[in-house]
């Protein structure tokens, strides 16, 4: 398979889990700022899933994937109501205006 047929199939699959989860977080399990993002939702109440790469299968080639949907790399990645969030400071920053309760609808 082409490298473009490769990407294709693995930005429809980064869509897929986006348009199924409310609260779509592209996770490792060991990284601080992914956890921390975890705990924000946890404390708020909100169920998220979390897709944590560094243990799936083919995890890093759906990272490499993200960079071409969301322009980065970097985790975490949260996607609201399929609406890109971003990463841990961008989030933690919409928690603190008040955007992250409004996407959320809390």
């Amino acid at each position: 398979m082409a490298a473009a047929q490769i990407d294709a199939k693995l930005l429809e699959e980064i869509e897929k889990y986006i348009k199924e989860h409310k609260v779509m977080i592209f996770s490792k399990s060991r990284c601080p700022y992914c956890v921390k993002v975890k705990e924000l939702f946890k404390s708020l109440g909100v169920d998220y899933y979390a897709l944590e790469l560094d243990v799936i299968e083919g995890g890093d080639k759906l990272q490499q994937a993200m960079g071409k949907k969301a322009g980065r790399t970097s985790v975490p990645q949260v996607f609201i109501d399929s609406e890109h969030v971003g990463g841990c400071d961008d989030t933690m920053a919409a928690h603190k205006s008040g955007k992250l309760n409004a996407l959320l609808k809390l």
